[in-house]
């Protein structure tokens, strides 16, 4: 491992949050650096040749921070620029995946559903999931288009809401689905709402501690480089407008008076 220190995430906006929050939890001396590429989120509709370049660039300026390693934090941008990212950079850098693999070991009835972007449900890396580990089970594919955008404005507690949500995850009920994948990393901070739709005889499962299973494993311990502390920092980094980016930021990772730095890229 070098001498840098950080571990640096990033997504089109906040959703690599929730896996953030899991690295957090089980890295809890190491150095954070997030980038919220807000500027240009949704990612979900955007060609994969663009979402290339935004990783680029935003891998180029983690790199500038001091990182060690990166963590895509973002299924839309794993699926379609993970392989390249690895290709270009000489340091570890782990993706996010649909939980495949995990929601495989606890369906019961062999039925599965996925709600996630359409960049990522048609992407080879899903395809190769289930291709790997959906043997002999039936998945069921939900693309979700404006799920990103809601949790992005932080109001996501209204009608309106519930009404888009349920009419997605209904459609996976009616074909007896007793396991549903949160395919984005947005969607874990819609969890509970989602939960309440599908009953408590449903399973959710979304990406976010495995990921931070990943970096500890790369990484080879809990702590970072040097002197062991108590507790890491955390520092965040826009393209978009902290005046909007800070009070949404300040409710999904549950902290009042966090800055957030713009930083054009």
């Amino acid at each position: 491992m070098t001498s840098q220190r950080k571990i640096g995430l990033f997504d089109s906006g906040f959703g690599g949050l929730s896996v953030m929050r899991e690295v957090r939890r089980l890295l809890p001396a190491e150095d954070l650096v997030y980038f919220a590429d807000s500027a240009h989120c949704p990612y979900g509709a955007k060609p994969v040749e663009v979402i290339r370049e935004r990783a680029y660039a935003i891998c180029d300026f983690l790199i500038s921070q001091g990182v060690k390693l990166i963590v895509i934090a973002s299924n839309t941008t794993s699926a379609a620029a993970l392989e390249a990212v690895r290709e270009k950079y000489n340091m570890p850098v782990i993706g996010v995946e649909p939980a495949v693999k995990p929601a495989a070991a606890v369906t019961v009835n062999g039925k599965i559903g996925v709600i996630a972007t359409g960049v990522t449900l048609v992407g080879e890396r899903f395809n190769s999931l289930v291709k790997r580990y959906g043997t002999g089970l039936q998945i069921y594919a939900q693309p979700c288009p404006g799920l990103v955008e809601i949790v992005e404005s932080g109001r996501w507690d209204n009608e309106e809401t519930e009404g888009l949500i349920s009419g997605y995850l209904d459609k996976l009920l009616a074909k007896g689905v007793d396991t549903i994948i949160l395919g984005c990393t947005h969607y874990p901070f819609l969890r509970p709402l989602i939960e309440k739709l599908v009953g408590k005889d449903i399973k959710v499962i979304d990406s976010g501690e495995g990921v931070a299973r990943q970096v500890a494993r790369v990484l080879g311990n809990g702590f970072p480089e040097g002197n062991i502390r108590l507790a890491g920092s955390e520092s965040f980094f826009t393209s978009g407008n902290p005046k909007f980016v800070e009070p949404v930021l300040a409710l999904l990772w549950g902290k009042q008076g966090l800055q957030v730095t713009k930083k054009e890229i």
